[in-house]
């Protein structure tokens, strides 16, 4: 009984995840509607985020060569938002996440057996740890809302807090 109910646990995490990464994708495609930039490319990462995070069992072998290339393609669209300054640079370091998530699932799935955590793993999950701390302080600590790119910033903060916490989620799921 109690392996069934790991299962099922593990299983509503999984759709959990899969509809808050969709929900923020969503959010970040309406933002992207005459605007473009940012919005765009976090639109796009919410999407494959909730398509990666789909439980498929054994099916699916499409699914990762084909996200690893809209993320690749991602990280060049990033690429190019980084000459607007440098607050660009977490859309490249998510994408380039993404890559190396679906990379990971193509060649074996995790970290392997007995290997311990990667350096690379250790490092972005501290980095989105403390992306998720910050993001969250900077929405409790936001006064009223303000207009910006066609919604308002604690909800655009909340979307981007919670595509961060799918990535930590992801990350520790390796």
């Amino acid at each position: 009984m109690h392996g069934s109910a790991a299962s099922l646990s593990a299983a509503l995490s999984s759709w959990l995840l899969v509809l808050l990464c969709a929900v923020s994708g969503a959010y970040c495609l309406r933002r992207a509607h005459g605007w473009g930039g940012a919005a765009a490319g976090e639109a796009v990462m919410g999407f494959g985020m909730a398509l990666m995070a789909v439980p498929l069992g054994g099916g699916g072998a499409w699914r990762q060569p084909v996200l690893g290339v809209v993320f690749c393609a991602a990280a060049l669209h990033a690429l190019w938002l980084l000459r607007g300054g440098a607050h660009h640079a977490h859309h490249l370091v998510g994408s380039l996440t993404m890559v190396y998530m679906t990379t990971a699932a193509v060649s074996g799935g995790g970290h392997g057996h007995g290997a311990g955590l990667p350096p690379l793993t250790g490092s972005l999950l501290l980095y989105y740890a403390g992306y998720v701390v910050l993001g969250g302080t900077r929405l409790l600590t936001a006064g009223g809302p303000v207009p910006a790119h066609g919604g308002s910033t604690e909800l655009v903060r909340a979307c981007r807090l919670a595509m961060g916490m799918g990535m930590l989620a992801m990350l520790l799921s390796m």
